[in-house]
């Protein structure tokens, strides 16, 4: 965290270089996001367990798929079938999808408006990551948005009998906003890649 300086020139001057270091203020957010991704890990392992032990037979597993499960206003499940089985699996996947979506606003945000992390020639470093910018991390954003907009869709149409038709109609919609907003969003991030290697040109 020393003073910036400009590639091949001289340093920058107090000012500027004290406010191109602000941009250390973001680890903080960054850090905690970490944190939420270990209570994330934490709960998918506690949702695995006690779905293998329900399997098993374990009682107070089995009451506790029943629970996290349930729909309110509907009545518990009474056996381990396999639409309480997919409604925990779609739970696990949202889970997946979630920590998914965090590792993307972590690791592509810190190297888009903190700091080069250097990975370049790393085995694992991950192919988005090559060429993310904030276009194509919003675009990314907007993908996972939607698939963990789907799964949630899903879930409700699994049970669909125990909502109304209200609710089903606007939890489609919803849906149906996040695919146009992630259109819009490429389609954007399109004209003005686009625009850009007109100007070059």
């Amino acid at each position: 965290m020393t003073d910036p300086q400009r590639p091949n020139g001289p340093r920058l001057s107090p000012i500027p270089a004290f406010i191109f270091m602000s941009r250390w203020l973001q680890l903080p957010l960054y850090l905690g996001l970490i944190l939420a991704q270990c209570v994330y890990v934490f709960h998918f392992w506690v949702e695995l367990k006690d779905l293998i032990g329900a399997a098993l037979g374990n009682e107070a597993a089995l009451q506790h798929i029943f629970q996290a499960v349930a729909v309110p206003g509907a009545a518990l499940p009474t056996k381990l079938n396999e639409s309480t089985i997919m409604l925990v699996v779609l739970g696990l996947i949202d889970v997946v999808m979630i920590s998914n979506l965090l590792i993307m606003v972590i690791v592509g945000g810190y190297e888009t408006f903190v700091s080069r992390m250097h990975l370049e020639g790393h085995p694992d470093q991950p192919e988005w990551l090559s060429h993310v910018n904030a276009s194509v991390l919003k675009t990314k954003l907007a993908m996972a948005i939607i698939g963990i907009s789907s799964i949630h869709l899903l879930k409700t149409f699994i049970n669909a009998a125990a909502y109304s038709d209200k609710v089903l109609v606007a939890q489609t919609v919803i849906h149906v906003v996040f695919l146009l907003s992630a259109m819009a969003i490429a389609y954007t991030d399109r004209l003005m890649t686009s625009t850009h290697d007109k100007a070059k040109h």
